[in-house]
């Protein structure tokens, strides 16, 4: 059986969607599973033991599956569910400039991106709707980030440069796309919250992709001037690298983004901050302690673009010190 996947959008998303791949197994041990992807989500796919090729936009497929999943909304994934000949397709395809839904649970999906109560109702996770819109039995399967060797000795050259504890070690990723301004722990929080880990004896490791150098440098200039010292990843790290360095961590403080789905991948004792998203959406596996401010139903879902230096500020310090510390 040949089973293929669309899933282009952002990493986050498509990290979290790799759970599918263990139910389709599960249900189709047999099955050939591709994956059509962007080119950024090449690296997350490639080391997955379960998908038999990854098909890198653009591409032209001129091959008949079986089954086809579309999980994507975007106007090129739609489309190319359209073109792309299967015996049986489930999830997104394309209709007067819109995204429809080929079955009833992809439409439950669609309805919750677009009515505003809807949505803030929704009490199931992303993977759980997805594994409805594929028809697959959810059990919370859990799909790991696998590391290459690679990687690993990379993370263990960087543990020692850098002299690090790893016991003692917490990652901390609070940054947050621009589609999203509030999503993002306010700065001056995050000085305060590594200011007092460091009075514990945690060691810092502060996560940041090519956005945040200005921010980080911000941040770690000012601890510097006060005696505080932190270690930064490369903003540049691929996401291969980004996974190691993660995976060095005991623990992990992130927000509602890529990190945090990556964190839980690699079975992280996970915080995570939810000023503007939906905390009922992300799966726990367990492991995950959600802080959810206490604003965030005043901005979510209808102003969840919009910037509020009060919603930055609304979790404090001490509440997520409280929570790292019970972990312990």
């Amino acid at each position: 059986m040949k089973i293929l996947i669309i899933k282009l959008g952002a990493k986050g998303d498509v990290v979290r969607t790799l759970p599918v791949l263990i139910a389709l197994k599960e249900k189709y041990p047999n099955s050939e599973i591709y994956w059509i992807t962007n080119p950024s989500s090449k690296q997350i796919l490639e080391i997955s033991p379960y998908i038999k090729k990854v098909i890198i936009l653009p591409c032209e497929i001129n091959e008949t599956f079986d089954i086809l999943y579309n999980f994507d909304i975007e106007e090129e994934a739609t489309k190319l569910a359209n073109q792309i000949r299967a015996i049986r397709k489930y999830g997104f395809y394309y209709k007067e400039g819109y995204a429809n839904a080929f079955n009833l649970p992809a439409e439950y999906y669609l309805n919750t991106l677009f009515d505003d109560e809807l949505k803030k109702n929704n009490k199931k996770t992303y993977q759980e709707m997805m594994f409805k819109v594929a028809g697959l039995d959810y059990k919370k399967q859990h799909h790991p980030i696998y590391l290459i060797e690679k990687d690993k000795n990379y993370a263990e050259n960087f543990a020692k440069e850098n002299k690090i504890n790893l016991k003692k070690l917490v990652g901390i990723h609070v940054g947050s796309s621009s589609r999203w301004p509030s999503k993002s722990w306010s700065e001056e929080k995050i000085k305060e919250f590594i200011k007092q880990a460091k009075q514990r004896d945690y060691e810092i490791l502060l996560f940041g992709g090519p956005d945040e150098v200005e921010r980080h440098k911000n941040i770690s200039e000012e601890l510097k001037k006060q005696g505080v010292k932190i270690i930064q990843n490369n903003p540049y790290n691929s996401d291969n690298e980004f996974f190691a360095l993660v995976n060095l961590c005991s623990k992990m403080i992130c927000s509602d983004s890529f990190a945090l789905h990556v964190s839980l991948a690699l079975n992280k004792p996970t915080i995570s901050l939810f000023f503007c998203t939906s905390p009922d959406e992300v799966e726990s596996y367990g492991i995950l302690n959600k802080i959810i401010s206490p604003l965030l139903y005043d901005f979510f879902p209808e102003k969840s673009d919009q910037y509020s230096e009060e919603l930055v500020n609304s979790i404090s310090v001490e509440e997520v010190l409280k929570t790292l510390l019970s972990l312990e």
